[in-house]
């Protein structure tokens, strides 16, 4: 063959760095693209944030080039989205306009020193009770490897032999001895199990409950029968009450009374005293009431303000400073103006994106989830005529806030499944049916699946017993065996 030369016409999408740079901020988190606009700040002189006026100037500040006018996406207050009255509102303004109280309550602020005090883990709690006690120094010892051997549970998760072996390795190298022995680290044990929380350093379950039923007063009710119930729990859990009364010696009323007492028991001991960190959601929307229609705003407090340093800006093309800072001011103040653009684009197309998701979903503010519609990002997408990725970017890791509670995007998308009259049901709905019916059973005798299967068909949703029992697991509510009880 030849070589020779060929011309050929064809279109191909290339993305330009602004284009990968917006895309990428989309899928961002608040809390990430927090991080991200910070990075930029300290990155490029020309962005600074905007702490006195961010409505006016903070995104739409480019510097001489024109903004997007607020009707295209964004509206003013009155303004709707589509042209066509879908009772929804969409608004760039920060829905919090009360202004901050000169002081605060003190109800406030012991709330807020309960909320920022560092919390005692369960071994410094167990440590602090340990330098109380009187306690030889070779007990000292066993109970510091007791101590250190619980999980944040409280129970015990090593065995008296590998206690008694962590022991010994504290003693200095070169000593061999056979202490301690199994007896003494059970002594040990023993005495630790009478600290608080009540319960704690127990091996299993039935041990933590009976430590916490002989802690209390001799007299108290069923007290006795629990300590013996307590032995029998795997006989509990497969809801075998005959054979329970059998072996405790008690009648069906009275078992109702020591399963109460032992309902009243804390089976995890250490939650009690290592408290979970609380974790805080910012909504990226808020979604509120107004009159007859469903409001939708941006919150304005989620992320920083930026905008362009008008000094740095003014500077830019000066004839009086050096080609090199110059030619390093153009460049950044166009990675700058990018970058605020891309900032102005996520949050068009967030809005844009939420509003819709309004819009349909309308149904759910009104009534609650068995209200609500079958959605799938396809009919998002083609109703902002935007692609399917992008709106699996926005409605990723982006919250709303709602009279309802805090939903993330994701939640409003669900599958269908058909009705008795051709129409169609989401899963969300049907889940929360489902839900509804087991919070109104019999605890005597709870719906099986096949049941729940029925009931939906009568209400003319059609749906298989194995349907249901993916939708109950998915849930996460036990089977109906599982489910029976006596009180």
């Amino acid at each position: 063959m030849k070589p020779g030369l060929q011309i050929q016409i064809g279109q191909h999408l290339t993305m330009t760095p602004q284009l990968q740079q917006a895309i990428r901020l989309l899928q961002l988190s608040t809390l990430d693209l927090r991080l991200e606009i910070q990075e930029a700040i300290e990155a490029n002189p020309l962005l600074e944030l905007d702490e006195e006026d961010y409505a006016s100037d903070s995104l739409s500040d480019t510097a001489g080039e024109e903004p997007l006018e607020p009707g295209e996406v964004t509206g003013n207050d009155d303004a709707v989205v589509d042209d066509y009255d879908s009772g929804v509102d969409t608004d760039w303004e920060d829905p919090f306009t009360e202004a901050p109280s000169a002081g605060a309550p003190e109800d406030d602020l012991e709330a807020w020193e309960q909320r920022t005090a560092a919390s005692a883990s369960l071994d410094e709690h167990l440590l602090w009770q340990l330098n109380l006690t009187p306690m030889g120094d070779a007990d000292r010892v066993i109970a510091y490897a007791i101590i250190e051997s619980l999980d944040d549970r409280g129970y015990l998760t090593c065995s008296l032999t590998d206690i008694a072996e962590a022991a010994r390795r504290s003693l200095p190298s070169g000593i061999e001895t056979p202490w301690p022995e199994e007896d003494e680290v059970l002594a040990v044990l023993h005495r630790l199990q009478h600290f608080d929380p009540p319960g704690v350093a127990a091996r299993d379950l039935a041990e933590c409950l009976a430590i916490q039923l002989r802690l209390l007063p001799d007299e108290t009710p069923w007290r006795d029968a629990a300590l013996r119930l307590t032995q029998h729990l795997p006989l509990l859990e497969s809801r075998d009450y005959a054979q329970l009364r059998r072996l405790v010696a008690v009648t069906e009323t009275e078992l109702v009374e020591v399963i109460r007492l032992l309902r009243s028991l804390n089976p995890h001991p250490g939650d009690s005293i290592v408290e979970q960190a609380e974790t805080y959601t910012v909504p990226d929307v808020i979604v509120r009431r107004q009159g007859r229609r469903w409001r939708v705003e941006l919150n304005g407090d989620a992320l920083p303000k930026v905008r362009l340093n008008a000094g740095y800006a003014a500077m830019a093309g000066s004839k009086q400073l050096r080609d090199d800072d110059n030619s390093y001011l153009r460049n950044q103040l166009q990675e700058a103006r990018w970058f605020l653009k891309s900032l102005q684009s996520r949050n068009e197309t967030l809005l844009k994106v939420a509003t819709r998701i309004v819009e349909v979903q309308q149904d759910f503010f009104e009534y609650g989830e068995e209200a609500m519609k079958p959605l799938v990002l396809a009919d998002i997408a083609s109703a902002v005529e935007m692609h399917e990725s992008t709106i699996s970017r926005v409605t990723s890791q982006k919250f709303m806030f709602t009279p309802r509670g805090m939903f993330e995007l994701k939640f409003f998308f669900s599958s269908h499944v058909g009705t008795e009259g051709g129409g169609e049901c989401s899963s969300t709905a049907i889940r929360a049916i489902i839900k509804k019916l087991i919070a109104a059973e019999s605890p005597k005798k709870p719906l099986s699946d096949s049941r729940l299967a029925s009931l939906l068909n009568e209400q003319g949703i059609q749906v298989a017993r194995r349907t249901v029992a993916k939708y109950r697991e998915a849930m996460r509510i036990p089977a109906s065996s599982e489910r029976k009880r006596l009180v």
